[in-house]
């Protein structure tokens, strides 16, 4: 079920008056109700895969129970049980297919050809990157001593399928969710309305601005051999506006959504386009994930608390498995490596720590001319290499950055469904200045002590989504097939 559905409009409310009305008595019956209802809303996508969800909840809830009671030697064990599921998980169904084409070609560069590989052609179950690392983590935290299983399955179920949440993330820790579900649970006015703003906010980026700009993007990325460079650089800057308003739109109505149900989720995005360098985009820049790869996979590693050659070596493997994460392809691998390529000279001089706290033109009104070339920097890379993300392929990136740089002058660009292009950058700039007056805190978006000007911002935002909003227009999230 999609968040800018219909349907979803039918069943949020519905959802909200059972929760709070019916049952909120009874946490053991809101918590079934909240399984329950995560499973129809992950089921009206597709109601087979709801197998492989509760298979996850089921293995590492047991998992859990065992890693508790085990000595060191046999927690390992059990431990490796849960990382060899929830891998070999994601190993069938997203990227065993990927891994049979690269050894067939690997075998055709060697002089070998293989004429009738097999190869399984399953379709990629919605979500599932993220709740497999969501059951892992908790697994992961349990071999650690630092949390304890909980005994209640249900609350476990409802941990792990949270529905605002469950298919595109945040990526959520059991240790901040879990307690959640299983303490009673109040509704406040504040929260909810909290939410709703939220939900409003996620609403415009999604329809509004990444909606809007699908259409262009995928035509100049489909035909970039036919247009100049200027557009093929609008194309991606462009695109990267799209990825980002689509992922944390869909991350902000998750978590105003889950501010309705008495939940409280973590930030994911805190306005990544302000950064002033590559290491501040991370960390400003789906979260939840960078966070996770930090957690269980570098600090593992050795972190930077070794020599700098095992630093670097961790750096680029956190790196392309992030990339390789986001989909089977080459393409996300070599974007992860770039990042990594664009962050190790940040670690050889000691700036990758810069900017740990606060935000751009901390203490002013307008940040400095130092601070304005490294945003323009910063997000001129990260536009760059949103190429290869895009790309079907890296042949596709490589010959359309050759285009892009081979310097053709602009020749006019046309909208595919005959809108004003000037339109487009009137509502970019309005959106990202806005970003800036509101760049302390992501989770207030209209945060201002005047009644009128608030009401007036959300007439404008209701506004320009009735104006952008144009049902030709795919209107899933991009995140959905990661």
């Amino acid at each position: 079920m999609l968040f800018n559905s219909i349907e979803f409009l039918i069943f949020l409310p519905l959802s909200f008056v059972l929760y709070w009305f019916l049952l909120n008595r009874n946490l053991k019956l809101q918590n079934l109700l909240l399984v329950v209802l995560s499973y129809l809303f992950y089921g009206w996508w597709d109601w087979r895969f709801l197998s492989l969800i509760f298979l996850s909840t089921f293995v590492d809830y047991l998992v859990g129970q065992k890693i508790h009671r085990a000595q060191d030697r046999e927690r390992k064990r059990w431990l490796w049980v849960s990382i060899g599921f929830n891998i070999g998980l994601l190993g069938v169904f997203k990227y065993f297919d990927f891994f049979v084409v690269s050894l067939i070609d690997a075998l055709a560069f060697a002089g070998y050809e293989v004429t009738q590989p097999w190869m399984l052609h399953v379709l990629l179950p919605v979500g599932i990157s993220f709740y497999t690392f969501q059951t892992l983590s908790y697994s992961l935290d349990v071999s650690r001593k630092a949390l304890a299983p909980t005994k209640d399955f249900i609350a476990f179920a409802a941990y792990v399928s949270f529905f605002p949440q469950l298919v595109a993330g945040p990526i959520e820790r059991a240790a901040s969710l879990l307690p959640q579900i299983l303490q009673k649970r109040r509704f406040s006015y504040q929260q909810g309305a909290q939410g709703a703003k939220l939900i409003l906010w996620g609403f415009l980026k999604k329809v509004a601005i990444a909606d809007s700009l699908a259409p262009i993007v995928d035509d100049i990325f489909v035909n970039y051999h036919s247009y100049s460079s200027p557009t093929l650089f609008m194309g991606a800057f462009f695109f990267g506006f799209q990825i980002y308003a689509d992922f944390s739109g869909y991350s902000d109505i998750a978590i105003g959504t889950a501010k309705l149900f008495g939940i409280e989720l973590r930030s994911n995005f805190k306005f990544p386009y302000l950064s002033r360098s590559v290491a501040e985009f991370w960390r400003r820049w789906h979260i939840s994930l960078s966070t996770w790869f930090r957690d269980y996979l570098y600090i593992p590693l050795g972190g930077s608390k070794l020599n700098s050659r095992t630093t670097i070596r961790n750096i680029f493997i956190i790196f392309l498995v992030s990339g390789f994460w986001h989909g089977a392809n080459w393409t996300f691998i070599v974007w992860g490596g770039i990042h990594a390529l664009l962050f190790v000279p940040l670690f050889l001089t000691g700036t990758n720590r810069n900017y740990l706290h606060g935000t751009v033109a901390e203490k002013s009104a307008l940040p400095t001319f130092r601070e304005f070339v490294q945003i323009s920097i910063t997000f001129t890379a990260v536009t760059l290499t949103w190429i290869f993300f895009r790309a079907e392929s890296i042949a596709h990136a490589l010959a359309y950055l050759k285009r892009l740089f081979a310097l053709h002058p602009y020749q006019g660009y046309n909208h595919p469904l005959g809108y004003r292009m000037v339109d487009y950058f009137i509502l970019l700039s309005l959106f990202m200045g806005y970003e800036f007056i509101i760049r302390k805190d992501e989770r207030s978006p209209f945060k201002f002590k005047s009644r009128y000007l608030r009401f007036g911002l959300y007439a404008l935002v209701l506004l320009a989504i009735l104006l952008f909003y144009d049902d030709r227009i795919d209107r899933s999230f991009i995140y959905f097939q990661f």
